[in-house]
């Protein structure tokens, strides 16, 4: 009798715990204090050269407070680098980017998840493989396919190389391999829904976490690519990476103008996540207490 009781306390003290909110200590909160601050130090930091004219960034100390002509270098920045153009040319591709990977990535990931078919852990393996290979081997070949093209200086040379990637199928893989049952998938079979409509209703649903999480990195990833988008691209129709390289050219480079450039190029960044940040963190958490 007694053991049941401690049995039943036990369990009415655990049900009762399981709601509440844990709380971090002291040492928690300074080490999230010191990450967050040493996370926002380089933002904050170009904000205030930004805001500065460029003697004032060689001196010895420099600033660290914010000064009056941020305003004046933003407009020197905007124009000098046409920036306009290029934050258009930056969000069509990087949006174009991050919806190919994350709908292409997630049809191949669900191939190699759950359905069967001969040689695919060997095609597995070889999309692995492609991971592997550094991305400076292939910009001769690549290049030269694009000039004969005559995609040189066009966006879809920079949108169509890269738009669906072996990290982006390897990652909806291994999702779909636990968030989605293959009894599922049997029963719309089942049910007589075809191919397209078991990805729609099915596939998309289940993995819908998984892309969100792909679509944030590869959205960012490639707003700020500059490797490939320098080579395809001139100051002409630029990206925001390929425009700033533009700025505080001359024997004594303007740094204040270049972080004002810089900071330009950042905010549309920062302006998406405060828009959709809760929803992404959503999207992560359900993924992450799925099942």
């Amino acid at each position: 009798m007694r053991a049941s009781r401690r049995a039943e306390a036990g369990g009415r003290r655990g049900r009762s715990g399981a709601g509440r909110t844990l709380r971090g200590g002291p040492v928690a909160l300074a080490v999230l204090v010191l990450f967050t601050v040493g996370s926002l130090f380089p933002l904050v930091w170009t904000a205030v050269a930004a805001s500065r004219d460029n003697s004032r960034l060689a001196q010895t100390p420099p600033p660290f407070w914010f000064g009056s002509h941020l305003l004046k270098n933003l407009g020197t920045a905007w124009s000098d680098a046409n920036m306009g153009l290029a934050l258009a040319n930056t969000t069509v591709v990087a949006g174009t980017i991050a919806l190919g990977t994350v709908v292409f990535s997630t049809l191949a990931g669900f191939a190699f998840a759950k359905l069967r078919f001969r040689l695919k852990n060997l095609l597995m393996l070889l999309v692995i493989g492609t991971m592997m290979i550094p991305p400076q081997l292939g910009v001769v070949p690549l290049f030269m396919t694009i000039a004969r093209l005559e995609w040189t200086n066009h966006l879809q040379a920079v949108v169509l190389p890269t738009l669906v990637s072996a990290f982006g199928v390897f990652f909806m893989r291994q999702y779909l391999l636990q968030a989605l049952p293959t009894e599922l998938v049997e029963a719309a079979r089942m049910d007589g829904a075809s191919s397209l409509r078991v990805v729609w209703h099915v596939v998309f649903p289940a993995a819908r976490p998984a892309m969100a999480v792909l679509g944030m990195l590869t959205f960012v990833q490639a707003w700020n690519d500059f490797f490939w988008p320098i080579i395809a691209l001139t100051q002409e129709n630029p990206t925001v990476q390929v425009a700033l390289t533009g700025l505080g050219r001359g024997y004594i480079p303007d740094q204040s103008v270049i972080m004002a450039g810089a900071l330009l190029g950042t905010l549309p960044l920062l302006l998406a996540f405060l828009l959709f940040g809760r929803q992404i963190v959503g999207g992560i958490m359900q993924g992450a207490v799925k099942g």
